[in-house]
């Protein structure tokens, strides 16, 4: 499994876990952070410590909105946060947006968009969920793959 890590990350995940068995790639992503070689159009997570995403629910909130349109459009796009949704609801971050404010935004983001949004509680979860869920959409994407050889070969 080779996953492009887009340029513009600026903390970016190493992945060199044993069990992850993945191999790393810098590439210009279109859309998140991560995704996978050759599905770069089908697959993406995008990434983001806590205070991040706070700021992204503040005043980045018009360009993060962007963001997760143009993520909506593909198969399948995750925000993976290194934060947890507690530290989110208690407030535990520095900037003046209200805590109930911060995850009723994530809610409506989550369902307008139709995206999960995943708190990993820590950096290490957080390689760990967007490693998983990569991988996840490969298998899937492969079981889709072979499915479709094989109902080609039918007929």
């Amino acid at each position: 499994m080779k996953i492009i890590i887009d340029t513009r990350e600026q903390a970016p995940f190493t992945f060199r876990h044993e069990r992850m068995g993945a191999t790393t790639e810098p590439g210009t992503l279109a859309v998140g952070d991560y995704s996978l070689a050759g599905l770069e159009d089908r697959v993406a997570v995008e990434r983001k410590s806590l205070p991040d995403l706070v700021m992204c629910l503040g005043r980045e909130r018009e360009r993060f909105e962007r963001e997760l349109a143009r993520g909506a459009a593909l198969d399948a796009f995750a925000v993976v946060c290194e934060g947890s949704w507690l530290e989110l609801s208690r407030g535990e971050y520095r900037s003046r947006l209200n805590p109930h404010a911060a995850c009723q935004s994530v809610l409506a983001f989550a369902g307008r968009y139709r995206l999960p949004f995943l708190f990993a509680g820590s950096r290490s979860a957080a390689e760990y969920m967007t490693w998983g869920f990569l991988r996840q959409y490969l298998e899937g994407a492969r079981k889709r793959w072979k499915a479709i050889a094989e109902a080609q070969g039918a007929a």
